[in-house]
């Protein structure tokens, strides 16, 4: 049985889906869902977007788990879908090159039988602090209002 931690960061999008972390460390991750109904396209498989998020997801955890950010943006994320996903998807992520303001990583997503659903190469920005003139909204307790 696969032993889960804890994301590194709470993101109401990634628990709605109902990703697991596996790992993520010393510039590597595994995040794995097991599909439902409501990850499914009108054919009955996963659907693109959400293969798209399982491999935005691997990846930024593998570039965040290489550095000391305070956190990571997506650039660009370039993905060619090879079959349709089906059951246990895992997507593994690793980073191939980084500086100090970037990291650059690949991935992919398998099924529990071990076929390749998809690969997928991206570009990630690494934040230390918000760029001038945002501002940070501070999230509501879950079952509480927002401030």
């Amino acid at each position: 049985m696969t032993q889960f931690v804890e994301f590194p960061v709470r993101s109401p999008f990634i628990d709605a889906l109902g990703l697991k972390l596996v790992r993520a460390d010393n510039g590597v991750s595994e995040v794995m869902l097991s599909l439902e109904p409501m990850h499914t396209n009108t054919w009955g498989v996963a659907h693109g977007g959400l293969t798209m998020t399982l491999l935005d997801v691997a990846l930024s955890l593998a570039a965040r788990s290489a550095g000391e950010p305070s956190g990571v943006v997506t650039v660009e994320l370039n993905t060619s879908f090879m079959q349709p996903g089906r059951g246990e998807l895992r997507a593994h992520g690793r980073v191939m090159h980084q500086s100090s303001t970037m990291a650059f990583c690949e991935g992919e997503v398998r099924d529990a039988s071990g076929a390749f659903v998809a690969k997928a190469l991206g570009t990630f920005k690494y934040l230390r602090k918000l760029a001038v003139g945002r501002t940070i909204v501070e999230q509501a307790e879950p079952g509480g209002d927002a401030p």
